[in-house]
């Protein structure tokens, strides 16, 4: 059993910033990859970045050279730091990892509850 919850979303003007965390809780044996992902009101959710257990990372191209991914494996946790937004940044984020809780067999994909990011002046 994995949990992951999800802060930091809120309100912001463009260009502004939000720093978002999500902490994974529970009998976790190993986390493997780690990313974000959002979702806009008529649109595909879509992947922001990822980063894996070893610190490689992947951005798309959208958010490219404004938002940052790391990770604090002690803390079993992942953050997502946006800088200069936009309004088509507005959307549901959801964190996402692909982890093994303790005492399974396989490798599961995990989902948070989703915040909310409104870019908006």
């Amino acid at each position: 059993q994995v949990q992951l919850v999800e802060s930091g979303g809120g309100l912001v003007q463009p260009g502004g910033s939000l720093r978002l965390s999500c902490a994974a809780s529970g009998r976790i044996f190993s986390i493997n990859a780690m990313g974000w992902y959002r979702q806009a009101p008529g649109k595909q959710r879509e992947l922001v970045a990822a980063i894996t257990s070893g610190g490689s990372t992947n951005y798309a191209d959208s958010v490219k050279g404004r938002f940052t991914i790391s990770r604090d494996n002690a803390k079993n946790t992942v953050y997502l730091q946006m800088n200069s937004l936009k309004p088509e940044d507005t959307a549901v984020y959801y964190c996402k990892t692909d982890s093994r809780p303790a005492g399974a067999r396989y490798e599961y994909a995990y989902w948070g509850q989703g915040t909310q990011v409104t870019v908006s002046s």
